[in-house]
């Protein structure tokens, strides 16, 4: 069963290597960057993994080919560059 929604464009500011990371990630997964945002959004907010291991097995791969080094500890500790 689908669900009425309603969709916004919005404008988000995000780190250069993560939106890399996303995008591969969107498009092995036949999907839009906004949808796969969704996704985890709504995962995250009932405190559920959002990905397969297959799925975080692709993430690393995509991570290791766009030098992401980042993890969830880097979160609150980052600061954008002049």
């Amino acid at each position: 069963m689908t669900k009425a929604i309603e969709r916004v464009q919005t404008g988000i500011r995000i780190e250069k290597k993560i939106l890399k990371v996303l995008k591969g990630l969107a498009e092995h997964l036949d999907m839009t960057v906004g949808d796969l945002v969704e996704g985890m959004a709504l995962h995250c907010f009932e405190n559920k993994p959002p990905f397969s291991k297959v799925t975080l097995k692709k993430i690393e791969q995509l991570k290791s080919v766009y030098d992401l080094t980042l993890t969830a500890q880097d979160s609150h500790m980052m600061k954008e560059t002049d």
